[in-house]
């Protein structure tokens, strides 16, 4: 056991030597920056990336890749920052997070916490996300940026040439073939965001499935260079049947420094709006599945989405109805 955790640590120390050598010797090109929609304001938006450099450098950078191929994709390297996001010396990282990312604290349940997943996993006060509780209503089930497809197998998905792999995604022939010429809905949450998701629809939930898989980043940058993440990842689903909605898959994907995804909810009948479960420290995504004709997905989604651009979305709020 020591042995092996030996030759860990040894790893992790290569890689940041790694790291330093490759920031040195090999300038990152420059890289197109993310533009978003504000959906309140219909505004376009540059987003501001924590990690960005990081990022850069493990997607764009040849030992940045190579050391992502060995280390950073795996669980070890996020088990391992996820910890560290758990002891109390991390508690120090929240002011100047809050700060330089401008998050609204005042929304929060709690205002001091013990650990930065204490932060991070942070509940908000009643009220503070409104829930659309009309029955012919799909509601988000996060805050974060959304890309929004009427039928995935009609549309590119990121990088054009790209199609999303249902069957990949989610592992199962005979279920996947019921969503080819459905609906799409991916919903990313940065770092900065309220990182609890809550059920889209009310219904009937079946037990949770999980797939095992990788730890790329989710973030946009990442995604130009490897479309096909979503379907590396590890990841893992409820099906939701609803009378309205039939059948809705909620697929929660865990990326790069994601320490956990944990699953709160209990029993096997759900509201909409009510909490499923929470993200430990990292960005990550959340993923709808509808079959076909079962849902008309918000104009200006769509619209974005098929301009290359995410759309800012609130847990609780529209972004489609019965069709």
């Amino acid at each position: 056991m020591k042995i092996t955790k030996t030759k860990k640590w040894w790893g992790l120390i290569f890689l940041l030597l790694a790291i330093i050598i490759s920031l040195a010797f090999y300038p990152l090109k420059p890289q197109d920056p993310i533009r978003y929609y504000e959906r309140e304001s219909g505004q376009l938006k540059t987003e501001k990336v924590a990690g960005e450099k990081w990022l850069k450098w493990l997607y764009y950078n040849p030992i940045g890749e190579a050391s992502l191929w060995a280390l950073a994709k795996r669980k070890l390297v996020s088990s391992i920052y996820g910890n560290m996001m758990d002891r109390t010396s991390s508690a120090k990282k929240i002011q100047p997070f809050v700060e330089e990312f401008d998050i609204d604290m005042s929304i929060a349940q709690e205002q001091k916490f013990n650990t930065f997943n204490d932060f991070f996993t942070r509940k908000l006060k009643e009220g503070a996300r409104p829930i659309d509780t009309s029955s012919n209503i799909v509601v988000s089930p996060a805050d974060g940026k959304i890309l929004a497809y009427a039928n995935m197998s009609r549309a590119d998905f990121i990088i054009k040439g790209y199609r999303f792999d249902v069957f990949s995604f989610l592992d199962n022939p005979d279920l996947a073939q019921k969503y080819l010429d459905g609906a799409l809905l991916i919903i990313r949450l940065a770092p900065v965001d309220y990182h609890r998701f809550h059920f889209p629809v009310s219904g009937n939930v079946s037990p949770n499935k999980k797939i095992d898989g990788d730890y790329y980043s989710v973030n946009p940058f990442a995604l130009r260079k490897k479309a096909e993440i979503f379907c590396l990842n590890k990841r893992e689903y409820t099906i939701i049947s609803n009378p309205l909605f039939g059948d809705v898959v909620m697929a929660e994907v865990g990326a790069t420094m994601v320490g956990s995804i944990i699953q709160t909810y209990k029993g096997s009948t759900i509201n909409k709006g009510e909490e499923k479960g929470y993200f430990k420290f990292g960005g990550s995504t959340v993923v709808l599945l509808f079959k076909k004709s079962k849902i008309k997905v918000d104009e200006d989604l769509l619209i974005h989405t098929a301009k290359g651009y995410e759309t800012t979305v609130k847990m609780g709020e529209r972004i489609g109805e019965r069709k």
